[in-house]
């Protein structure tokens, strides 16, 4: 670990050099490299210098202790000494989180999914709530959230909804998200009180650049129709709906939020090109995660991950066995607590496989 963290230093130390160099600064796309990869590593830089100054810290005053003849100076010093250590055990901790690899997609736009599943106009009911909740969410983390297709039922629920959530850490904010997202409580339309379980299903995919994503002509179809609305009825004389089908993948994809074609047609490849990017990197996943689960699941939208329980007014993430009683916030967006305890068990789920390798 510390060789790597020394190799991390020569580096950071070069690359500080390297952007003051003039050659350097007259040429953009090498400084911009420069200066991002210089970004990436100053956290564990300026920690890793911390624990070599602390560590000399300790040093000194195990020495000091050493040469010291006054008793009640010696227990000072010791008692300084002991307490560097501890300080030094914490953040070598630190650094190894630190040093875990980074997700490559945590700081990108994102493409987010919310489907009804079982339950009927219940569970489309509950679908409508979370996508309030994640509208909040987002707006709360200065996140644009875009519709990009809704569809809607006659009582106010969503069949289907997909947005487009722009912004840096959008994908690092909403991954966890993913999967079956299940109620339990005495739907409107229950005259006799009883309580009904229905479910509906999240996806976060991360947003893929057109360079990642080859998307050949002849591996699509392109089809124009007229927009429908609730219900079904026609919404829009014009026809300016458009749904991809990519063969490859057997992936379809339907926008007709907008009225032009055009903006249909470029949102409807937007969600295209992150499918298909999440469709092949979750097959490379599967690959390498064959012989380890991460503690918050595999993000397979088959899996269920959490239960929304209105009557005790509780929310239980089933990841990681959190439960919370305050479910009227959670549904308003207040989610930041369970998101960062997720963020938690996957880090150190991750930190447990890197030890035990």
């Amino acid at each position: 670990m510390f060789h790597k963290l020394d190799e991390i230093e020569k580096r950071y130390v070069f690359l500080s050099d390297a952007l003051a160099d003039p050659d350097v600064i007259a040429d953009m796309s090498v400084w911009k490299k420069y200066s991002k990869e210089q970004a990436d590593l100053r956290e564990t830089a300026e920690k890793y210098r911390e624990y070599v100054a602390k560590e000399k810290e300790m040093q000194d005053a195990f020495d000091l202790a050493e040469l010291e003849t006054d008793g009640e100076m010696k227990k000072l010093l010791t008692d300084e000494g002991y307490a560097c250590k501890q300080q030094l055990a914490d953040m070598v901790t630190e650094l190894k989180i630190l040093l875990l690899p980074k997700d490559k997609n945590d700081e990108r736009s994102c493409i987010l999914e919310v489907r009804a599943g079982t339950g009927g106009e219940e569970a489309a009911l509950f679908a409508a709530e979370l996508c309030r909740m994640y509208q909040n969410y987002c707006a709360a983390h200065r996140l644009r959230l875009e519709e990009i297709d809704v569809a809607d039922t006659e009582l106010g629920g969503v069949k289907e909804a997909v947005y487009s959530v722009t912004g840096a850490g959008a994908y690092k904010l909403l991954k966890y998200e993913s999967g079956v997202h299940r109620v339990q409580r005495v739907p409107a339309t229950e005259t006799q009180g009883r309580i009904h379980t229905s479910a509906a299903t999240v996806a976060v995919l991360p947003e893929a650049e057109e360079v990642e994503v080859e998307i050949n002509d002849k591996d699509i179809r392109i089809d124009i129709f007229h927009s429908g609305g609730a219900g079904g009825q026609n919404v829009n004389k014009v026809a300016s709906a458009v749904r991809i089908t990519h063969f490859p993948t057997g992936i379809v994809v339907t926008c007709q939020d907008e009225r032009s074609q055009l903006k249909n047609k470029e949102r409807a490849f937007k969600v295209l090109r992150s499918r298909i990017y999440d469709f092949y990197n979750g097959q490379n996943a599967k690959e390498r995660e064959e012989n380890r689960r991460s503690m918050v699941g595999t993000g397979d939208r088959s899996e269920r991950i959490r239960t929304y329980n209105f009557p005790q007014s509780r929310v239980t993430d089933h990841r990681i066995g959190l439960s919370q009683y305050n479910l009227d916030a959670f549904m308003t967006g207040d989610i930041d607590s369970m998101v960062e305890a997720l963020a938690i068990a996957d880090r150190e789920a991750l930190l447990s496989s890197q030890e035990n390798v």
